[in-house]
């Protein structure tokens, strides 16, 4: 399938490298992508009952330009065309906010990745708002996790450089560390 847009979205606290192979598959599935930052500003974050840990602020420690930088930076390293590639602000709690972000419904495809019962209600929640869904790589196992990142930059613990693209880690040795050692700019 060639869809004219496909949309990934994410945290992406940080953009680490099973994103990136996220975002390079909807890539070769799509004319352009869409790359969605989901909480995007901090005062607007929901608690969710299938993951009870996205919206506390020790989790989200990276701004949505940050964010943006890594993304847009891993995506230009990785030879994705500028001119096919859009990074926006995702709302993922308020899909009534969709349709001032996003492509008309037929013309853009969600690409998700199913790890636990807080995808399956994205891909639910995506669906209910009339947008088509390409569950990518079913049944795969997450393999990196962000807040493990987060622990070893917190603990100085270099290995993390190891799970995420140079474009990345370029931006996190940039961002002045905190009493934590997570380096966060506000």
């Amino acid at each position: 399938m060639t869809a004219e847009y496909g949309m990934v979205h994410g945290r992406f606290q940080p953009f680490h490298n099973e994103h990136l192979e996220y975002a390079r598959k909807a890539a070769e599935r799509c004319r352009r992508l869409i790359v969605g930052i989901t909480n995007p500003d901090p005062s607007e974050v929901s608690p969710e009952s299938t993951s009870l840990h996205r919206h506390l602020t020790e989790n989200n420690p990276y701004t949505f330009f940050q964010r943006l930088q890594m993304v847009l930076g891993s995506l230009r390293d990785e030879g994705i065309d500028p001119h096919r590639l859009l990074v926006i602000p995702f709302h993922i709690h308020e899909p009534a906010k969709w349709r001032h972000y996003l492509p008309p419904s037929e013309r853009l495809v969600h690409f998700v990745r199913v790890f636990s019962s807080w995808e399956r209600a994205k891909v639910e929640r995506i669906q209910a708002a009339g947008y088509a869904v390409e569950v990518l790589d079913p049944g795969i196992k997450k393999g990196i996790e962000a807040s493990e990142i987060r622990r070893l930059l917190a603990a100085g613990d270099q290995r993390w450089r190891q799970m995420v693209p140079e474009a990345v880690a370029a931006v996190l040795d940039s961002l002045p560390a905190l009493d934590s050692g997570i380096r966060r700019m506000d």
